[in-house]
């Protein structure tokens, strides 16, 4: 299947890209999506589809458009 994946702030630099399309397994998870671009997980990050949040074990469908951002705190 194919996802489309769009990086948000300090992500981009990180991976090296904004936005792509990444083919993943048919059964490939939120967290395996994860692993496959290569953001590490020292970096506490938010994934979202259609701006509602994935758990790392949530299933992926062709076609979707993923959001991840990093989390920011303070104020």
């Amino acid at each position: 299947m194919k996802v489309t994946v769009k990086l948000i702030g300090p992500l981009v630099y990180a991976a090296g890209f904004s936005e792509k399309k990444v083919r993943l397994p048919a059964s490939a998870s939120a967290k395996e999506l994860l692993s496959r671009i290569g953001l590490k997980k020292n970096r506490p990050t938010i994934v979202t589809r259609s701006g509602k949040s994935l758990a790392p074990a949530d299933a992926l469908k062709d076609g979707d458009r993923v959001v991840i951002a990093p989390i920011y705190s303070g104020g």
